[in-house]
C-alpha cells in the first residue's frame, strides 16, 4: 500500500507500526483515539497545528 496524507492513521499504523513514536513526538496520541479508524494523515495535521510537510517528512511519505 503507498501512503499519502489521505490516509487514514489506521492505515499507516497499520503499514509503519513505527510510526506510532512519530506521531507521539509530534504531540499526536492518535495511537489510541477512536478518531484515528476514520480521521487521515491530513485531517490529524491541521486538528493538531502541525505543519503536514513537516509530518510527512517525519514519517517518510511524500505529499
Amino acid at each position: 500500500m503507498v501512503l499519502t496524507a489521505d490516509s487514514l492513521l489506521s492505515e499507516l499504523l497499520q503499514e509503519k507500526p513505527e510510526a506510532a513514536g512519530i506521531l507521539m513526538r509530534f504531540g499526536m496520541g492518535c495511537v489510541g483515539c477512536a478518531l484515528a479508524s476514520g480521521e487521515n494523515i491530513r485531517q490529524a495535521a491541521e486538528g493538531h497545528g502541525i505543519p503536514l510537510a513537516e509530518l510527512l517528512d517525519a514519517l517518510g511519505i511524500e505529499e
